[in-house]
């Protein structure tokens, strides 16, 4: 009876620490990004009530046929909340991204290779909801600005700064799904 009762007055206390104490820690993923052979993992951390810092990191991986396309993507962004309650509720985020890609084909020139490296940032709006489980979902979107070069290299030689409409304005849209603690 004595180890019952200890047992409960633990599973209470435990109950009631995680219910009023507030999440400082999420991980999320992007689950859209798999459709590109991407694999995506965002780290965001709670700095104080209005403010959270968050990583993303991107991995892509995509072949097709004799086309190889890798790369990865670096996302830092600084998330001010509204209503003073980090992690969870609506948000601002300005934010900057590093990209580098690189593409072969094995086909035409085992030794050419095609890379991008790219320089860029934006402003999102998003809603970020976590649940008393813990699971947090992440709506965001916002302009985004990217200025980049491509390199082609084959053998000895290469050619730098030839682009094609991946420089300038665009737009970031996403979601994510993870879990805070």
């Amino acid at each position: 009876m004595k180890k019952i009762a200890i047992v409960l007055l633990l599973l209470f206390f435990t109950i009631k620490t995680f219910s009023q104490s507030e999440e400082r820690f999420v991980v999320k993923i992007n689950p859209l990004s798999a459709l590109l052979s991407t694999g995506s993992l965002f780290l965001e951390t709670k700095l104080d009530n209005s403010k959270s810092l968050q990583l993303g990191v991107a991995y892509m991986g995509l072949s097709a046929g004799d086309l190889k396309y890798s790369g990865i993507i670096l996302t830092p962004e600084m998330r001010f909340y509204m209503k003073e309650r980090a992690i969870s509720g609506g948000y601002i985020a300005p934010y900057f991204r590093f990209q580098r890609y690189s593409i072969s084909d094995e086909s035409t020139s085992p030794n050419s290779e095609i890379s991008y490296t790219s320089f860029g940032g934006g402003l999102l709006f998003g809603r970020q909801w976590v649940f008393e489980s813990g699971f947090v979902f992440d709506l965001f979107g916002g302009p985004s600005y990217n200025e980049g070069k491509f390199k082609y290299e084959s053998g000895s030689s290469s050619e730098d700064n030839f682009l094609f409409g991946l420089n300038g304005m665009g737009i970031r849209i996403g979601v994510a799904i993870g879990f805070g603690f």
